[in-house]
């Protein structure tokens, strides 16, 4: 990409959509390094605008025509300005020519070479960083270097090189828009609409040196023939522009499928090698995703099937989900796959179960999944009938049908079944259980506007489980996130520590208490019997620990007592405390020993809160102890959450059952854990100037309520005054 370093930039705007018209759909195109050379880039590119009638000229050094075309020796000779220019010249050629083209006024440039940023040189790096110079300094709009190139206007338009472009098809519904910052997997799935899908827009970006995913998604927000939107992503200097593009399209109601890859340490270090991009924290990404309104997949399979859906779903009329099936298995899948999703599949009403009795056999189900057997063979109408009896109830805002076997008779049930979704306005998700992954039917079913096909039952429950989604932060996006917001104007002056980047835990709970957060009491000594005295006003047991900014890990100092009953096991402990903190830390910064009350707890938890190099404020929630160290169940948001938001999190930990109380513990006080949440989030992200990292671990939980029993507050370096 055109910053590679790891650190966040300012944001520049999305590029308006007027500016990128050129670019990505140009009314003329001037192909500079044009050949006549069978397979050349040139050549194929002339050959692919060729198919689509494209007001094209040639530039070639030599000036002789190419294939009875006439060519001009160098841009500047051109009789008019067109729109776009394909620059395919080697990368040590590349700004020269770009350069006569911004000269020439010609407003949009696609640099198909290699050999840039991705490779990590710097000369290399310099000569792509001088690309996106031009491109504010002349305002011409570059797409590449490193690109595959890009078709639009269902394939009118083909702006590539790929020698096999397909025909993206001329369907009027379900068009999908697709955005890839790799061009291979972008033109891979394209080839897609060869079995039915229907493409408006193929576009990759490649480097990136100036258009990029977040350009490309928004303009295809603004774009009538597209109606959703594919997004395939490693990632990128600055995620907050792709956000923004985002929301954008959920405020327009067109969903954005992105499906991250760079997920895992290697796959990020391909990335960088790749396109030069930084792939981030992949659940970070996954919790701007999800705040943004994207619908995120996980697989490489589920992108198209979950478009191609979404495409044709519109809004949901309720998160009811209906299935029919001819066979008691299918009828299973459905029911276990529908639950690991979290997709609500509600009995039918009495009427709408007597009038399915009418239709399947007493060896059937009329239950919700609705299993009508085998019998459709001798009363094929029994399967229409049903599913027009079940899709015309309001509960109902889809139905699962698993289709068993891919045989000429089943294309006609598959008609049926897409007349009653027509008939009532809603789509029928056909899942395609037989290995005959193109038999009969399927093109047919991936065609059709009231048809979806799924060619796996977990991808059609997490498609719409993942719709319901949308269309319920669509309805709730003028949520306020300032809600549950806390004064923060006492913390200022708590972070104040000279040149100090870490708070010792008596000034870091301090910060906590500022935010009302409970705090364990804590009293730090610099005397033996100080300890001793404070040990007894707090009642035994207590817990003594080293007051150091110098020493933030005490145990692994060996600088922690617990459960000290007695003047001498506190006295013991004090010098012990001192005598280990000062040999693990010589020239540490001591202020004391912090005496607590031994407290009770059921279970712990742990709350933190980060600056990420990429998107700023981050808050994390997990379950302590071996929880989070072993098991790793922690959730990351965006900070700052509400506490409506925090609660949510907690529901997404996969221990979240010791929060409903446990073996006779009380359960959590949710309101005041997701409150005390929110307000770790609210003092990150109200001080993320000055703020590196918080960390509340443990946070106690005893009869249900929650006590900080430490906390660590680390600065950032650069704002400790």
């Amino acid at each position: 990409m055109s910053v590679h370093e790891g650190t966040r930039s300012t944001a520049r705007p999305l590029h308006a959509s007027a500016a990128l018209q050129p670019l990505l759909s140009p009314r003329s195109v001037v192909i500079v390094g044009a050949s006549a050379r069978p397979g050349s880039f040139g050549n194929q590119t002339l050959r692919n605008l060729e198919r689509g009638g494209v007001t094209t000229f040639l530039v070639h050094p030599k000036g002789e025509p190419i294939d009875g075309r006439p060519t001009f020796r160098q841009v500047a000779d051109l009789p008019v300005v067109p729109d776009c220019a394909v620059i395919a010249v080697a990368s040590d050629a590349v700004l020269d020519v770009a350069r006569q083209c911004a000269a020439k006024g010609i407003r949009g440039a696609i640099v198909y070479a290699s050999g840039f940023a991705e490779t990590g040189r710097p000369q290399d790096v310099a000569l792509q960083q001088a690309l996106s110079d031009l491109t504010r300094e002349s305002g011409m709009r570059i797409l590449g270097p490193n690109t595959m190139g890009l078709m639009s206007e269902q394939g009118r338009l083909r702006l590539t090189f790929f020698g096999d472009a397909p025909d993206l098809g001329q369907a009027s519904h379900s068009r999908i828009g697709l955005v890839s910052q790799s061009g291979g997997m972008g033109f891979a799935l394209g080839q897609a609409a060869t079995h039915g899908y229907a493409f408006s827009y193929v576009l990759t970006t490649g480097n990136a040196c100036d258009v990029d995913v977040a350009d490309q998604v928004s303009y295809l927000v603004d774009q009538p023939d597209c109606d959703v939107i594919a997004c395939v992503f490693e990632g990128m200097a600055d995620p907050s522009r792709l956000m923004a593009a985002g929301a954008r399209a959920l405020q327009a109601g067109k969903p954005v499928v992105v499906f991250k890859l760079a997920t895992g340490e290697e796959g990020s270090i391909a990335a960088q090698s790749h396109t030069g991009s930084l792939a981030g924290a992949a659940d970070v990404y996954r919790a701007a995703f999800a705040r943004h309104g994207f619908i995120e997949v996980h697989s490489f399979e589920a992108i198209l099937e979950t478009c191609a859906f979404l495409a044709k779903a519109g809004h949901p009329s309720s998160s009811g989900v209906a299935s029919l099936a001819t066979s008691g298995g299918a009828a299973i899948l459905i029911a276990d796959k529908a639950e690991q999703a979290g997709v609500h599949m509600p009995q039918p009403s009495k009427a709408v179960a007597r009038e399915l009795r009418q239709h399947i056999p007493e060896f059937g189900s009329a239950r919700n999944p609705c299993d009508v057997t085998a019998q459709i063979l001798s009363n094929p109408q029994s399967l229409p009938a049903c599913a027009r009896a079940i899709l015309r109830e309001d509960d109902y805002s889809t139905m699962v049908v698993p289709h068993m076997t891919a045989t000429e008779v089943g294309v006609a049930r598959l008609k049926a079944l897409g007349d009653v979704g027509r008939e009532t306005g809603k789509v029928v998700c056909c899942v395609w259980l037989s290995q005959w992954l193109d038999g009969p039917g399927a093109k047919d079913v991936e065609q059709h506007g009231h048809l979806a096909l799924f060619r796996s039952m977990d991808r059609c429950m997490q498609a719409i489980r993942a719709w319901h989604e949308f269309h319920r932060l669509r309805s709730a996006q003028a949520q306020d996130v300032g809600q549950g917001a806390v004064p923060m104007a006492g913390v200022g002056p708590l972070l104040a520590v000279g040149d100090r980047t870490v708070l010792s835990e008596s000034e870091s709970a301090r910060v906590l208490q500022a935010c009302g957060i409970p705090v364990v009491a804590g009293t730090t000594v610099t005397e033996r019997q100080a300890a001793v005295d404070v040990a007894r006003r707090a009642g035994h047991p207590v817990v003594l620990k080293v007051d150091s900014p110098d020493i933030p890990h005490k145990t692994e100092a060996g600088a922690v007592r617990l459960g000290l009953r007695s003047d001498d096991e506190v006295g013991n402990a004090f010098d012990e405390v001192m005598r280990n903190a000062r040999a693990y830390a010589p020239n540490a910064n001591i202020l004391g020993v912090s005496v607590q009350p031994m407290a009770t707890k059921d279970f712990e938890l742990f709350v933190g809160a980060r600056q990420d190099p990429l998107f700023g404020p981050v808050v994390v929630v997990g379950l302590g102890g071996v929880f989070v160290e072993v098991l790793q169940d922690t959730v990351v948001d965006l900070a700052p959450v509400t506490p409506a938001h925090a609660r949510e999190m907690l529901s997404r930990l996969r221990g979240r059952r010791l929060l409903e109380g446990f073996r006779g513990a009380a359960p959590a006080d949710l309101d005041e854990l997701s409150s005390l949440i929110s307000r770790v989030s609210h003092l990150m992200a109200s001080h993320a100037d000055r703020i590196e990292e918080v960390d509340v671990n443990p946070l106690a939980i005893s009869n249900g309520k929650a006590m900080a029993l430490d906390a660590l507050v680390i600065l950032r370096p650069n704002a400790t005054s």
